[in-house]
C-alpha cells in the first residue's frame, strides 16, 4: 500500500514534465532527457514504506528560442516506476496504482502539458520559467528556475499533489502515506529537441 502511495506522488512528478529546454529549439521525442519525480513516505510506522522514483520521459517538445517560449508534453502511460529496492512484482503493484484512477488515471487524461507564459534570463545560464502545468484534469501556473546552456538545461520542481486534485495514497489507518509535496527533477538536451537535418 505504500507503493502504491509512493506511486500516486510519482505520477503528479511526472506532471511537471516540465522538463523544458530554455534554449533549444525544434521538436521530437527525446530518449535520454526526461524527468525524475520523487516521492517521499511520511507518517509514524513510514520507517516500513519506500520513497518512489518514477521516470517521465518527454513525448513531444515545441521549444521556440527566438519567443523564448517552450510547450513538452508526457504521454501519462510513458511514466515508469524504477525503484530499486523493490522487487519486480512490488514495482509492478506500484506502478498499476500510479497509472490507476486513485492517481493518476490515465485512461482518462493520456497526457501531461507545460507551456511556458514567460521565459526571463536571471544571469548566464540562469532562467525563470513560469508556465502553465496540466495534469490530471487541473491546470495551474507554475514558477520554477533552470540553469544550463547552450545544450543542457537542468533544475527541480516542487508540486503538491492535491493541487491537482490527487489525494496522497495512505495506509494503515494514515500512519503510512506518501507525503503531499513532490521534488520533480529534470536534466533536458537540447539538441535533442533540435529538428533533423
Amino acid at each position: 500500500m505504500t507503493i502504491q502511495t509512493t506511486k500516486k506522488s510519482c505520477l503528479l512528478l511526472i506532471c511537471l514534465l516540465l522538463v523544458f529546454g530554455p534554449g533549444a529549439s525544434g521538436q521530437t521525442s527525446p530518449p535520454q532527457s526526461a524527468i525524475t519525480v520523487h516521492v517521499y513516505k511520511t507518517g509514524l510506522f513510514s520507517g516500513l514504506a519506500h520513497n518512489h522514483t518514477v521516470r517521465a520521459p518527454i513525448a513531444r517538445a515545441v521549444v521556440d528560442t527566438g519567443a523564448m517560449s517552450v510547450e513538452i508534453v508526457v504521454q501519462t502511460h510513458d511514466l515508469k516506476v524504477i525503484d530499486s529496492e523493490v522487487s519486480d512484482s512490488t514495482r509492478a503493484e506500484i506502478q498499476t496504482t500510479m497509472l490507476g484512477p486513485a492517481v493518476l488515471d490515465s485512461g482518462k487524461y493520456a497526457e501531461i502539458r507545460f507551456k511556458s507564459s514567460r521565459i526571463e534570463a536571471k544571469g548566464p545560464q540562469h532562467y525563470a520559467v513560469t508556465g502553465t502545468l496540466e495534469l490530471h484534469g487541473v491546470s495551474r501556473t507554475i514558477t520554477f528556475a533552470a540553469t544550463g546552456g547552450p545544450d543542457r538545461y537542468t533544475g527541480r520542481v516542487k508540486i503538491n499533489q492535491t493541487d491537482y486534485a490527487i489525494k496522497p495514497v495512505s495506509s494503515a489507518g494514515g500512519t503510512i502515506k506518501v507525503k503531499n509535496e513532490l521534488d520533480l527533477d529534470f536534466d533536458i538536451s537540447a539538441s535533442e529537441f533540435a529538428p533533423k537535418k
